[in-house]
């Protein structure tokens, strides 16, 4: 989902034409019953599309408050965990793979919440096409892929131009939050932020944070760290 693009080989007299290289891989995968059925029962209540376009979220939740973004909620459990913890503030997840939408809806109807839309689509998508500037208290980047190898690493969505794109829509005050069990590229996010303009490091030593307590904790990370793993947390905020 980085904005870096390339320019796809066209024949005599055709116009370039871009595709912008996508940080995700779209994986086969199959639905269970539960979440077949959070899908169809929970879509029409919770679900939201690209194709809309610009929205008034206060419309959308029938209230003003404060705004959370979630960029790749994978199966959903922390998202569930912080919408039910903070009924007051209002969550937008984001998720392409089907299986771990219809989890979180289905936990979503579960729980009986109110404070939770989703897109399953391109998050960079819906930030350009339909989240208005400055209206973001919070954007969250839990664990995305690495993308390990050399050749790889222009698929990483922390860029430069991630950065400047997530400044826009948070308002002055607002943080990004990221967290990731892959050292090397911890170390990149970091260096991308640090020289992202418009940012400020809430870090006190100008590297990660402490674990913030409203970060759930998941199973992943929990056999991570029974392993030996590390998980950075970085926190940067929006200065102008």
């Amino acid at each position: 989902m980085t904005d870096e693009i390339q320019q796809v080989p066209r024949t005599a007299g055709d116009a370039p034409r871009l595709r912008t290289i996508k940080s995700f891989v779209m994986r086969a995968g199959r639905m269970t019953e539960g979440q077949q059925r959070g899908l169809e029962q929970g879509w029409p209540r919770f679900g939201l599309e690209l194709e809309d376009g610009p929205r008034d979220f206060d419309r959308v939740f029938g209230r003003s408050a404060p705004r959370t973004f979630e960029i790749g909620f994978g199966m959903g459990h922390s998202t569930l965990e912080m919408a039910a913890a903070a009924p007051e503030q209002d969550f937008i997840g984001v998720e392409v793979h089907k299986p771990g939408v219809g989890a979180l809806l289905a936990g979503a109807l579960a729980r009986n919440l109110t404070n939770l839309r989703v897109y399953s689509c391109d998050a960079l998508d819906v930030l350009r096409q339909c989240v208005a500037d400055a209206s973001l208290e919070r954007v969250l980047l839990f664990f995305p892929d690495p993308w390990h190898k050399s050749r790889h690493h222009k698929r990483r969505i922390v860029q430069p131009a991630f950065a400047e794109l997530v400044r826009q829509k948070l308002g002055v005050g607002g943080v990004l939050h990221m967290a990731t069990d892959w050292r090397p590229y911890a170390e990149h996010m970091l260096e991308v932020m640090n020289a992202a303009p418009g940012y400020r490091n809430l870090s006190a030593d100008g590297g990660y944070v402490p674990r913030p307590e409203e970060r759930p904790v998941t199973k992943f990370e929990r056999r991570g760290e029974r392993l030996g793993h590390g998980v950075w947390d970085l926190k940067f905020q929006r200065v102008d």
